[in-house]
């Protein structure tokens, strides 16, 4: 009986010994032997050549569009209205008159301070010939030519007074929605309608401290309005403020725009950007081949290796050091050199050192409209 359990015990032990050396040493060599013989197929990406590319440093802003020469048209003098001769959103030019007030008393007022004067200066001449012949005195001749000169003083007052109800306009310009009527009472001061010049326009923007010096009065503009997305208006920057404002650490800059079909109007929203030194040479891939991360941004480049003899693509996975971004480009500072392929779509699948497959056949298109940042 001893002997019959010894032979099983062994028998047991041999089996027990057998399945842990298949499950545990066996199986495991023979999985990873068939797993390493399946290679999986290269991933499929789209790739680009990275550029060398011209660039002006751009410094963007937000600014407002102001007049040129912008006023409110108002009356110095009380009066009743007698004629209008303009009509909202008409263009006018220098010295056109806009609006006239009753002058009618004043008009009377002339006629008499002429008629004083006319008298006045033949009482003048009167004395000058007496003072000739030495008939008169030097104090007569002084009593009429102050009294001369009153009177043309008196005449160039009323003058004044008929052309301050007589408004015209100061510059040229676009007229605004007018607020008077034939027949209306004015009191100084009211206005009237606004005149805006529009051709030069001028832009207002900020700029940080820290930036300052790099704004140059002449640099150039480039200003996009959301009224019209598809253009691009050109102009200049005309004047910088003289002093920093303390509540925001910016500087006012001025530009100056062409507007000679007047379609920019003061108060619009203005997208600047002011081109900034001379032109650099850059690095540039397309945005989609940048991958953004906590730790760094990266790009996978296409490397060539050789597998067995035979030429293959694999991802090549590189830490990058990103610039400016401007449309659907970005400028890699360091880890790209201009000429060589970086991935473009597909990195989502990719690890490094994994084989790929360049299939250009279905690019990414920009769409028209790029959206709002």
């Amino acid at each position: 009986m001893s002997l019959r359990f010894i032979i099983t015990g062994m028998v047991a032990a041999v089996l027990l010994g057998a399945l842990a050396w298949f499950n545990y040493m066996f199986k495991p060599n023979m999985i990873k032997t068939i797993l390493s013989s399946q290679v999986p197929p290269p991933a499929t990406v789209t790739s680009e050549a990275a550029r060398a590319e011209r660039w002006i440093e751009q410094l963007p802003a937000i600014g407002t569009l102001i007049s040129s020469h912008g006023v409110d048209i108002t009356s110095q003098l009380a009066g009743i209205v007698t004629e209008v001769h303009i009509e909202s959103g008409a263009d006018a030019e220098r010295g056109t008159t806009l609006v006239q007030l009753d002058i009618a008393v004043e008009l009377a007022d002339l006629a008499s301070a002429k008629a004083i004067l006319h008298e006045a200066e033949v009482a003048f001449q009167r004395q000058e010939d007496l003072i000739a012949k030495r008939v008169t005195s030097e104090a007569n001749l002084d009593t009429a030519r102050s009294k001369r000169d009153t009177a043309s003083a008196a005449v160039n007052k009323i003058q004044a007074v008929i052309a301050q109800k007589t408004i015209k306009a100061p510059v040229s310009g676009r007229l605004g929605i007018r607020k008077v009527e034939r027949g209306q009472y004015v009191s100084p001061g009211v206005t009237l309608v606004t005149l805006q010049q529009l051709d030069p326009i001028r832009v207002d923007f900020p700029m940080p401290e820290q930036l300052i010096s790099k704004l140059q009065v002449g640099q150039a503009l480039n200003v996009t309005i959301d009224t019209f997305p598809a253009e691009i208006f050109k102009g200049k920057i005309e004047s910088l403020d003289a002093r920093v404002a303390q509540d925001t650490r910016t500087l006012l800059v001025r530009g100056s725009l062409p507007n000679p079909k007047r379609r920019l109007l003061p108060g619009m929203f203005a997208n600047v950007m002011v081109l900034a030194g001379q032109p650099q040479e850059v690095v540039t891939v397309p945005r989609t081949a940048v991958t953004y991360g906590l730790y760094g941004d990266s790009i996978y480049a296409v490397k060539a290796a050789d597998a067995g003899g035979e030429p293959k693509l694999v991802a090549d996975r590189r830490f990058v050091r990103t610039g400016e971004a401007r449309e659907d480009r970005v400028v890699i500072v360091s880890g790209v050199t201009a000429g060589e392929q970086v991935v473009t779509t597909g990195q989502l699948k990719l690890n490094p050192g994994a084989a790929i497959r360049i299939d250009n056949s279905q690019l990414l298109t920009r769409p028209e409209e790029l959206p709002k940042q």
